[in-house]
This record gives structure tokens, C-alpha cells and sequence, in this order.
């Protein structure tokens, strides 16, 4: 079957560091264009990474009939835009998290893809990683009972004033950034909307960004909690991060669940009805995997019709509801139900 053309709209780190080389080594993938605003920036990144074609807009990209599906690393507070543009255009999307900044154009978005008819989806890529399928099938297999409570933390140092993560106007902050990968599991792991959320921000004297953010989001028989910090942890090439789920009759918790910047071996420990104190009784070993390419592989198989597993952006639509709610709560002070409406 034929290979999955994919265009890339701009040039971020991320794309050239992490996906790019990932769509080179999807055997279902083809890197086939990459646009940026400045064109020699997209002839420099498409030479580098062997990229038979480079555009000096994205509108030239998109308008490429040879293009099948449109990854989009844009800055946050233009994903709306140009992933309208790109489904308009006939194209699949695999979009950046967070998909949108508000619950609003979330809603639109999925309008446009209804009635297009094209693929999108949020660019978690931690959700294909195998670790992720296993903690399925323990919960499924009611391993630790029921999910009770969810804790989570992701954090890494981020100084750069040019780093969009500082920037307020482009959607910066802890909460928008590692806040979204924890909301997004927590409604993973709980498999709903939580009913209401509370928050605690600190505000960056001089980004004016949410640079600690914790959460705590009830879901009426279970809770979560976590905190996002850019401003904490450690200053290395990957984010601390923790993850532990307990149940009614056991728990579990994860060393590397989330962001991987690099391939890297990770576990999963288990207590059941027998562990004592944080003692596992089972630990599931994982070796390094790249988890950029398993989402490419997977999105470009899916484009071609197969049945692999998908991830509608209502998703995002319930992860946005959550972090919209959690800046209210913020500025309030108070507790904050959730919009639920379909």
C-alpha cells in the first residue's frame, strides 16, 4: 500500500528534532514538503533532513494536491487557524497539543472535520507508547480494582524569553504546556470529564505565565491531582515526571509515563492486595522505544484505512474545558464545574 504523504507547517524543534526524523523511519510515512515563512529557513531544514520539497508559505503547502496529511507545530495560537485551513484543504492533521486555547474552537474544529471529512487529531504522542497500551489492559483486567485517585507531576526548567512557553500571547504557561499532557491522562485513566476543578497558580513576575500550577479535578466517586511546573525540576534534556494511579484494591505508578525526548527504557510497578507500603508486586519493563514514529506509523495507517486505534479530538475538547476552568478557578478562588455539553 502506498506510503502516507506528509507536509510539515514550519520549522519548530520539534518537528525537525523529534518528528521529522520519526516520519523517515514510519514504514507507512513519507516526508514529502516542509513550509516555512522564510524559505531558505524550509530549503536549509529540507536539505538537512533529505525533504524533496520546500515552500516559503504555508498556504503553498497546502496547496499541494500530492500532500495527504499536514503536521502542525505552529506557536499554540495559531493551531485554529491553519488547522481549519489544512482540513478545508482536503488534508488529515496531526496537530500540537494543546489543539486549541479554548473550548470555543475546539467545538469548530470539530464542525470542520465533520463536514470535511478528514482526520485530526492532538499530537499526544506518549498515548502510543506500549506502556500505555499495558496500563489499559490492567485496568481493563481489574488489576488494582477500581480507579480511586490519580496523581501526576511534569516539570523541566524553561528561562529563554523567547521560548513560547513565556509568552502569554501565544499560549504560554505550565498549565497550557505539561498541564495539558497531565489533564489529558487523568481523563485517560478515569475515562470522563471530571464534574468539577479547583486550582493554585503562580504567575511569573516578568513572563506573566503560570510557572507552578497544581490542580485538583473531582470526578465524584474518584479524584486527580497534579502540578505543572516550567520553572522546576531539572534543567536536563528531559522533564521529571511521575505518575500513579490507586485503586480500590491496589495501585500502580510509572517512571517515564508521559513526554519521552528521547527513546528511553521504562516501567511500570504494580501493588496488588497483597503489596505493603510502595512495594510492587509486579514491575513491566519497557525498552526504549520511539514513540514519535509509533504515532506517525499509526496516524498514517489510519489514513490509509486500516483499523489502529484513534483519538478523537472531543478529547481535546474535555482536556480544554478542564484547563479553561482551571484558570477560572484560579482567578476566582473558587471551585468550577465543568461545561459537559456534547
Amino acid at each position: 500500500m502506498q506510503a502516507v504523504k506528509w507536509g510539515i507547517l514550519g520549522t519548530a524543534m520539534i518537528a525537525v528534532n523529534r518528528t521529522m526524523p520519526a516520519m523517515k523511519d514510519a514504514p507507512s510515512a513519507q516526508l514529502a514538503a516542509v513550509a516555512s515563512r522564510d524559505g531558505a529557513k524550509a530549503r536549509q531544514v529540507a536539505q538537512a533532513l533529505g525533504v524533496p520539497r520546500a515552500y516559503g508559505s504555508y498556504e503553498e503547502l497546502i496547496a499541494d494536491p500530492a500532500i495527504d496529511a499536514i503536521y502542525i507545530p505552529l506557536p499554540n495560537h495559531l493551531h485554529f487557524e491553519w488547522c481549519v485551513r489544512a482540513l478545508e484543504a482536503g488534508k488529515h492533521v496531526l496537530c500540537e497539543k494543546p489543539l486549541c486555547l479554548s473550548p470555543d474552537d475546539i467545538a469548530a474544529l470539530c464542525r470542520v472535520r465533520d463536514r470535511t471529512g478528514r482526520h485530526i487529531e492532538e499530537a499526544f504522542a506518549y498515548r502510543n507508547h506500549p506502556q500505555w497500551t499495558k496500563i489499559d489492559e490492567l485496568l481493563r483486567s481489574n488489576a488494582i480494582g477500581a480507579v480511586r485517585a490519580v496523581h501526576g507531576t511534569m516539570a523541566l526548567q524553561f528561562h529563554d524569553p523567547a521560548d513560547i512557553r513565556n509568552n502569554p500571547a501565544q499560549g504560554g504557561g505550565a498549565l497550557y504546556d505539561m498541564g495539558s499532557y497531565l489533564t489529558s491522562a487523568c481523563s485517560m485513566l478515569l475515562g470522563r470529564p471530571a464534574q468539577r476543578v479547583v486550582a493554585a497558580l503562580d504567575i511569573d513576575p516578568v513572563f506573566k505565565v503560570d510557572r507552578l500550577s497544581t490542580a485538583l479535578l473531582d470526578y465524584g466517586d474518584a479524584h486527580a491531582s497534579f502540578t505543572a511546573g516550567i520553572q522546576s525540576g531539572p534543567s536536563a534534556w528531559g522533564t521529571h515526571q511521575q505518575l500513579s494511579v490507586l485503586g480500590s484494591n491496589g495501585w500502580l505508578r510509572c517512571d517515564f509515563p508521559l513526554a519521552h525526548a528521547r527513546p528511553t527504557a521504562c516501567h511500570i510497578h504494580l501493588g496488588d492486595a497483597t503489596s505493603v507500603g510502595s512495594f510492587e508486586t509486579a514491575t513491566f519493563s519497557f525498552e526504549p522505544v520511539n514513540q514519535y514514529t509509533q504515532q506517525i506509523e499509526r496516524f498514517s495507517r489510519l489514513v490509509r484505512g486500516e483499523p489502529v486505534k484513534s483519538w478523537p479530538i472531543e478529547d481535546a475538547l474535555t482536556t480544554m474545558r478542564t484547563i479553561t476552568a482551571l484558570f477560572e478557578s484560579a482567578r476566582s478562588g473558587q471551585w468550577q464545574t465543568l461545561d459537559t455539553t456534547p
